[in-house]
Parts: C-alpha cells; structure tokens; sequence
C-alpha cells in the first residue's frame, strides 16, 4: 500500500511508521490522518506485527494540525477534521500491537496529542520537546487535553494548557507523559530494544494487555476488579498461557501459537 503523507515498514514483527512530511513539520490535516488511521487499521487486520514504532522525517516530530484546515473554515469543516483526528485515536487504542512513539524533537498541540495517545513513548533526550501550546494562538487544546491528562493529572495538564510551555524529555519523564529517554543519536535503536522485548511475549497476552488495560481505566475499582479477576481466569486457560507456564516449569523456551488467541 502506497501513502503520500507517510512511510511503512515492517521489519520482523515490528512495524515502522514514519511521518513525512518534514516541509511542513508534519502537520497534520484530515489527508494525512486518513493515511495514518488506514495503515494501523491494516496492520491490525493483518496483525503480523506485535509493536509498531510511530516516528518522523524532519526537523520536527509534529507541529499539531494544520493551521491552514483551521483558520477562515466553517464548522463543519473543522469538525470533520477533528473526527478524523478522534477516529485516528481510537485506532491506536483498538488496534492489538503495542504503539510506541519515538519522538525525535518538538511534538506539540495535536502532535503532543498523538503521542499520549500511544501507548508507550521514547523521546530523545536533547531535541525532543513536549507541550499544549494552543494559547499563544488564543485556541484551547481541548482534544489534547482527553490524552494528556490520563497521563499526567489534573494539576500538571492544566499547567501545560495554562502556560503553553514546552518541556524538555527529562520534564516529561518525570511528569508520567514519556516513559524512556535516550541520547538523541541512540534513540532510534534504543526504541527498537524497547520492541524487540516486547515483542519476546505472544501476540496473545500483548493485546490482552492493552485490552484490558484501557477497559479497567475508565471503571470504578469496584467493577475493574470483577473484570479484572474474569479475565484472570479466561486467559489463564488460553493455548498462549499455557504454553507460558508449562514452558517455565520445565526450564524451556516457550513457542508461542499466535495463530490463536
């Protein structure tokens, strides 16, 4: 499949998508979100792939949306844009592989938005930068603001809003927005040891985990432990599972059957 907003690798059982659009700091408009949204959708649907690592071309990670799909449109135009945006999302949280974001320099407003959206990120320890910048612009960064502060709380996420900093990678670790930061020249293949671990477990439990992660996160703990201990005992009868603890047992590496669940 051909993209001209972005690339796509695969590379054993990790996919490599790239932002490339570096002329205008891969901004993103309602094109290229269709573009990123349909090559996760089929990665998902083929599901060779246990990670897939999203990462960028340029001088900038992401600039947020595109100010020239924004400014003077209608409503419903920008609308539309942002349900591209809801729906590109949605896709990440949905699709079975773990999403890392690999960010290399400056993701901010929507683009400080994809990557909390991931599931896991790296950020390069020099370059990379972080922020909700949209009052220098006098505009809200609502839709950021649902990913950031499941990440960050309350108190922090109102900060980023109210002053529209950038935080370094180091800033952003601390916070609970990054979970790793590497040197800049190593990010790329210390991302890659990050997928590469991951990618030791089945495509099973890696897509049990994220399922189950975000189902819990949004019940009362109440109703999170009753799912939670449900799941417990369906998955500890799985073929994958099995395989897990019989191979532990018996002091052996596990071959995992990911043509099942």
């Amino acid at each position: 499949m051909s993209y001209e907003s972005i690339l796509y690798e695969e590379q054993d059982e990790i996919g490599i998508l790239t932002l490339n659009m570096p002329e205008k700091r891969n901004a993103l408009g309602v094109a290229a979100e269709k573009e990123i949204t349909a090559c996760l959708q089929d990665a998902a649907e083929r599901h060779e792939t246990k990670v897939i690592i999203l990462k960028a071309n340029g001088p900038a990670f992401c600039a947020g949306h595109d100010r020239t799909e924004i400014l003077n449109q209608p409503v419903s135009n920008i609308r539309r844009l942002f349900q591209t945006s809801y729906n590109l999302m949605n896709t990440i949280r949905s699709i079975p592989q773990c999403v890392i974001a690999e960010v290399h320099s400056i993701a901010m407003a929507g683009g400080c938005h994809l990557v909390a959206g991931c599931d896991l990120i790296t950020a390069g320890s020099e370059k990379a930068r972080f922020g909700m910048t949209g009052l220098i612009y006098s505009y809200n960064c609502s839709t950021p603001t649902v990913a950031v502060s499941r990440c960050v709380g309350q108190k922090k996420c109102m900060e980023m809003l109210m002053t529209a900093k950038l935080y370094t990678a180091e800033e952003s670790r601390e916070m609970g927005l990054v979970n790793w930061v590497f040197p800049d020249d190593q990010l790329h293949e210390k991302t890659m040891e990050v997928a590469k671990d991951i990618c030791k477990s089945s495509k099973f439990a890696i897509y049990q985990s994220k399922t189950v992660y975000y189902a819990q996160s949004e019940m009362t703990e109440k109703q999170a432990y009753m799912y939670a201990k449900e799941m417990m005992a369906l998955e500890a009868v799985s073929v994958n599972a099995t395989e897990g603890f019989t191979a532990f047992l018996a002091k052996r590496d596990p071959v995992w059957n990911d043509d099942t669940f």
